[in-house]
């Protein structure tokens, strides 16, 4: 019997030399990244410096959509003004897990019928006022 091949990042512009992939982000993590960009970037709320960088970085994207880098730049971005506006790293974790559920429960159009360019919103009309 052969072993399963190991996922490995393949964007080595990235990540550098093939690393095996994480298994999963979890609080401890995310207060990692929280404490890097305490001690990089300072305390505080920072929201719109976090949103001007978002900015950038989906100018970034619409450049080069296919970067793998610009992508996590913008969840990073989002995770950093997500600790900064006051939430500790499992209520964000939670809160992720929530918006997919509370998504996934929503009434959406046929994304056929829907123009490529453009958001594709979900039936607000279903849901309760």
């Amino acid at each position: 019997m052969t072993k399963p091949a190991e996922l490995v990042y393949t964007n080595t512009d990235i990540w550098g030399p093939e690393q095996p992939a994480p298994a999963v982000i979890d609080a401890a993590h995310l207060a990692r990244q929280r404490d890097f960009s305490h001690r990089t970037f300072g305390p505080g709320p920072r929201t719109q410096g976090v949103l001007d960088h978002i900015r950038k970085e989906l100018v970034e994207i619409e450049s080069a959509p296919d970067d793998l880098g610009e992508w996590v730049d913008v969840v990073i971005l989002a995770l950093d003004g997500a600790w900064r506006a006051g939430h500790e790293p499992q209520q964000i974790i939670d809160a992720i897990k929530a918006k997919q559920s509370r998504n996934e429960a929503r009434v959406w159009p046929d994304w056929r019928t829907a123009a490529p360019g453009q958001a594709i919103e979900h039936d607000r009309t279903a849901e309760p006022a």
